[in-house]
């Protein structure tokens, strides 16, 4: 992305966001495209927003570990500007918003020493960008976002995917009964409103 087009999409999102409100991108790289694609969605990536000394973060489980992305990073990963801004439907008080950062810090605190989960499985002990959103949600809010479901039964909605692709991925043998959680089903998750789309 341009830098000019970039700065104006900052803008743009920076101008809707709030706290708590959850980014989905479109990232520009060959395993992303396969979940995308295995998932009907243009989204492969998500992460939420918090602000610390003035300045819009975003919190993701990304390759290697948890972190803390400035928003314009975040967004220049977009492909074509491709992002979506969603939120609850019931504003966050101020002790909520507490809350979430408190408990993304200590899930990520005891993850530190775990990398990102390339295999998916939402029952590991590593995270993963959609599982991570999930469960700092749940923890902190008492809210599940996006559909827990197997392998194969997010291969068997999604006659498009390629069953080839993720064979070769998981080494010639895809674990049907592994449970994961794809960014798709947190972007289609009624509980949220959508904020702001390119897409």
């Amino acid at each position: 992305m341009k830098d000019n087009d970039l700065t104006r999409l900052e803008k743009q999102v920076t101008a809707q966001l709030q706290e708590g409100d959850i980014l989905f991108i479109s990232i520009d790289a060959f395993l992303y495209k396969q979940v995308a694609r295995g998932t009907g969605s243009w989204s492969s990536h998500v992460g939420f927003a918090i602000k610390e000394d003035n300045q819009w973060l975003v919190i993701e489980s990304k390759v290697p570990v948890v972190s803390k992305t400035p928003l314009r990073k975040f967004l220049s990963r977009t492909c074509n500007g491709e992002v979506s801004v969603r939120r609850l439907k019931a504003p966050l008080t101020t002790a909520e918003i507490t809350q979430l950062k408190q408990s993304a810090d200590k899930l990520a605190d005891s993850l530190s020493s775990k990398l990102y989960h390339l295999g998916f499985d939402f029952n590991s002990k590593r995270q993963f960008c959609s599982k991570f959103v999930h469960l700092v949600y749940q923890d902190a809010l008492g809210i599940k976002l996006g559909k827990v479901e197997t392998l194969r039964q997010l291969l068997n909605d999604n006659p498009q995917a390629s069953v080839r692709f993720w064979r070769c991925w998981f080494f010639g043998f895809i674990p049907w009964k592994r449970q994961t959680l794809t960014p798709a089903s947190q972007l289609k998750d009624p509980q949220l409103d959508t904020i702001f789309c390119t897409v």
